[in-house]
This record gives structure tokens, sequence and C-alpha cells, in this order.
């Protein structure tokens, strides 16, 4: 098998991993979030600043998780096209 062929299936393969494992830690992370804002609305006796430091925090790891995929996009991206320049140098 073609080894360019074969790097190619398993930048495929890692990324399709990626994307499925990271989806999943954002349906945890925004089933938090659900439960964070249950306990807040519920929550008489938390101040108010402590209602506010927790939905910046929650906003944070919105943030955050948002960079990091597309950091992690950008990172697939650039060796997606660093084996298809080799591909064409061939």
């Amino acid at each position: 098998m073609d080894p360019l062929k074969l790097t190619k299936q398993m930048i495929d393969f890692n990324k399709a991993s990626f994307d499925n494992t990271f989806t999943a830690m954002v349906l945890l992370q925004e089933q938090t979030e659900k439960m964070v804002n249950t306990f807040m609305e519920q929550a008489t006796w938390l101040p108010g600043e402590g209602k506010k430091a927790l939905s910046e925090w929650v906003e944070t790891v919105k943030k955050g998780r948002e960079d990091f995929k597309k950091a992690a996009d950008q990172s697939f991206g650039k060796v997606e096209d660093y084996f298809a320049g080799a591909g064409k140098k061939s």
C-alpha cells in the first residue's frame, strides 16, 4: 500500500476520533451547564456575585473549548496540507 495513502487514512481516522470525542465532551459540558444554571436558579442563598462568577466560569469554559477546537482543526489542516504537498512532489 502507498505510504502516503496510509498516512492520509491514519490522519482521517485520528481527526474523526477527535471530532467524535470532542462532540461527546461538548454534550457533557452542555449538560453540566444546564445543571449549574438550574442550581443557580434554585439557590436563593447564593449571592449575586457568586452567580456572576459561575456564569463567567461557564462562558470561559465555552470560549476555551471553541479556541481548542479551532486550534485542533487548524493543526489537522496543516498536517493534511503537508502530506497533500508531499504526494505532489513525488
